[in-house]
């Protein structure tokens, strides 16, 4: 999305210290979104995450939770508004938590970008601009195409943002083809 300047996949929401997969505790898997306010509104993102998945069924684990982390008042209540409105339009109770963010734990290494690190020849580029991990993990072109090979995005959008994705020829066309591939 215009305005997301970087995503990382992580754990919050439990007491344990340092949670890791195996052991996560009481956390849940989770999403940390950066993004610009100035280009993109935290109701836009609230928008985006109530279409991202069905949050009228219970999950069967606290790890597994759909839950909104709000930061100040003025998100809790956008999300208590936008979950109400969704409820409203679904006909159906929403379970989705909403509550108070606490820390924010980074999930392991090959958790991150998952879908871009399906991809060894577009990795292999991006390890070269990136060669430390959390440069990577941290890299808004690293983000964007990530969403690009799981199917998010419009390829003329695609083609504006190329010059700042900082991939080679070779390198856009293998992006183009996993594009297409994937919109077919």
């Amino acid at each position: 999305m215009d305005g997301v300047i970087r995503t990382r996949v992580g754990y919050s929401g439990g007491q344990k210290i340092d949670p890791t997969y195996r052991s996560i505790g009481d956390h849940s898997e989770t999403i940390e979104i950066d993004y610009n306010p100035k280009r993109l509104s935290y109701k836009d993102l609230l928008l985006v995450f109530w279409q991202g998945h069905d949050p009228t069924y219970k999950s069967w684990s606290r790890q597994y939770m759909s839950a909104i982390f709000y930061h100040n008042d003025e998100q809790r209540r956008q999300a208590l508004e936008t979950k109400a409105f969704e409820e409203s339009q679904r006909g159906r109770k929403i379970h989705t938590e909403i509550v108070p963010f606490g820390k924010f734990y980074l999930a392991e290494d090959y958790h991150q970008k998952y879908e871009l690190r399906r991809h060894i020849d577009l990795m292999r580029e991006l390890m070269a601009m990136y060669p430390r991990d959390i440069d990577f993990v941290n890299s808004t072109a690293a983000a964007r195409i990530n969403g690009y090979v799981g199917g998010h995005g419009r390829p003329e959008d695609l083609e504006a943002n190329f010059a700042k994705l900082g991939l080679s020829a070779a390198g856009r066309e293998r992006l183009r083809a996993i594009l297409k591939r994937r919109k077919q």
